[in-house]
């Protein structure tokens, strides 16, 4: 899966944990606070977030965008330690006849 992170980290000390944890997952840098990987799994992922999770405070602000999640593009947003997740994707829609 294609994983775009985003970060707005409170401090120093956290934007280089939160580096070193891209790092060791592969994602490359491609922007000043954007990196970005594009195999990376569910398992991975869920890891990852702990990894964050376990380094980052109340002030950090992380988002991810996740291509595909259930065939739908997924935001993920870390805001004051809690995680929400937004799935936007195509419905089948069924015409009304």
């Amino acid at each position: 899966m294609f994983v775009s992170v985003v970060l707005d980290p409170s401090g120093v000390e956290s934007a280089k944990a939160l580096a070193t944890i891209l790092a060791r997952y592969c994602f490359k840098k491609i922007q000043r606070a954007c990196w970005e990987c594009m195999s990376l799994n569910e398992q991975q992922l869920a890891t990852l977030k702990r990894e964050i999770d376990n380094v980052t405070d109340y002030y950090d602000k992380i988002r991810m965008y996740q291509f595909p999640v259930n065939n739908a593009f997924a935001i993920t947003e870390l805001h004051h330690k809690k995680w929400r997740r937004c799935v936007l994707g195509t419905s089948e829609q069924k015409s009304a006849t």
